[in-house]
């Protein structure tokens, strides 16, 4: 069975974006898709682009290389796995964000490596499980104190990832405490760390996490699919 083109994907995708923005009275500007395409071909993500996706998301360094050096143009490159310190060497100058820092040797070896000012996202284990990497989330704002002195890092924003879950209120309550934890950071008033963005939801909970406040939506299995 073939799969149903992205292009088609994107539409459903988006209705139920503009529906999610509506239900809480925000701009569907406010929103971007970023395509996770670590499961599938490099001509699979070429067509989220085609599309007319512009942001990617891969979670290990050799598949970013790899299908950023098939994909040259048109696209915003997010890092989202975990990335291990001797790895950054390798994607530095290749990406656009960072979603994963999670400890001050990380943030060095970013500062280190960088050409210019990296966007970084803080990854922040706010349900405690044990299978999620990040920072508790009263870890965070001394964390971010320690920065100070990385010119080339940047923390834009806040990553996480909510439990596996249909039940609807663990998964507010996990997003809120993002989004709460976004607010205490802003009004720390660091300008290495603007903290605007909210990096949360994947295909089965984005609407969600939309309502309570996502900027970015990292979004797979319904948009490209999970096969190569």
């Amino acid at each position: 069975m073939s799969q149903q083109s992205v292009e088609l994907n994107l539409s459903e995708i988006q209705q139920n974006i503009q529906d999610a923005c509506n239900s809480v009275n925000r701009s569907i500007e406010e929103v971007k898709i970023i395509a996770v395409t670590k499961y599938v071909s490099t001509e699979r993500a070429q067509e989220a682009i085609t599309a007319g996706i512009t942001h990617l998301g891969e979670n290990r360094d050799d598949g970013l290389l790899k299908k950023r050096d098939a994909i040259p143009k048109g696209a915003t490159w997010h890092f989202i796995g975990t990335l291990q310190s001797k790895k950054v060497k390798n994607i530095i100058d290749k990406v656009d964000y960072i979603h994963s820092l999670d400890r001050k040797s990380l943030a060095e070896e970013i500062h280190k490596r960088a050409n210019k000012v990296v966007k970084c996202f803080i990854q922040i284990n706010v349900s405690g499980e044990d299978s999620k990497h990040g920072l508790t989330p009263e870890e965070v704002p001394a964390f971010i104190k320690t920065l100070g002195d990385l010119q080339n890092i940047q923390i834009v924003g806040l990553m996480t990832m909510a439990p596996h879950t249909e039940e609807e209120k663990t998964l507010r309550n996990c997003f809120r405490g993002l989004k709460s934890l976004q607010q205490e950071i802003q009004s720390m008033n660091l300008p290495y760390a603007p903290c605007t963005e909210l990096s949360m939801g994947m295909s089965n909970d984005y609407k969600i996490a939309i309502e309570e406040g996502a900027t970015f939506v990292r979004i797979g299995s319904a948009l490209v699919g999970n096969e190569q």
